[in-house]
This record gives C-alpha cells, structure tokens and sequence, in this order.
C-alpha cells in the first residue's frame, strides 16, 4: 500500500513539472523567451547608457544556435551527475536493506 502512494505521488509531482514547463508556452501566445543575460544587459544599458563591461568574451560563437547545443550540453552533463549521485544513493541504501 505504501509503494503504491510513493508512485503515485512520483507521477503526480511529474505531471506537475510537466505543467509548469508548458504552460507559459501555452498560456502566453507570441512572447519572445529570452535569456536572462540579454535582459541584464538591457537593463544596465536604460539605467547607465554610458556604462562600458570590465571583461569581453574569451570566445565569439558563430551563432545562436552553437550557443543553445552548447547550454543543452550542459543541462544534459549536469543531468547526468545528478541522475548517477541518486541512483548511487539509492543503490547503496538498497544494499544495506538487503544486507540487514
């Protein structure tokens, strides 16, 4: 009976995520989803036009689109360690479970 809640309340807080993530998709038609660094900068340049940045890129991507593969690069490594720290945890407390 206990395990049966435990995934109900799995699906239920995944459903949750889901809904969170396309709602503002859904809800809010022709808005332009910009990162938050565009938006900083926009709004350093309203509040100080003359202000100029201390440090430049180390590197010029080509495009947009390299920029967005190599965030999602990022997104899916971090993923993963979090992904593999759980399933370790979650192997070792089976473990000693097994071993008790």
């Amino acid at each position: 009976m206990k395990q049966s809640k435990k995934g109900l309340s799995n699906w239920l807080l995944l459903l949750g995520v889901v809904v969170l993530a396309v709602a503002p998709l859904v809800l809010i038609k022709g808005a332009e989803f910009s990162g938050a660094d565009g938006q900083a900068e926009d709004a350093i340049k309203e509040i100080q036009p003359e202000y100029k940045p201390w440090f430049n890129p180390l590197i010029q991507l080509p495009s947009g689109e390299v920029e967005s593969l190599l965030f999602s690069v990022q997104a899916a490594a971090g993923a993963g360690v979090i992904g593999y720290v759980i399933g370790l945890s979650k192997g070792r407390s089976q473990h000693q479970r097994n071993k008790e």
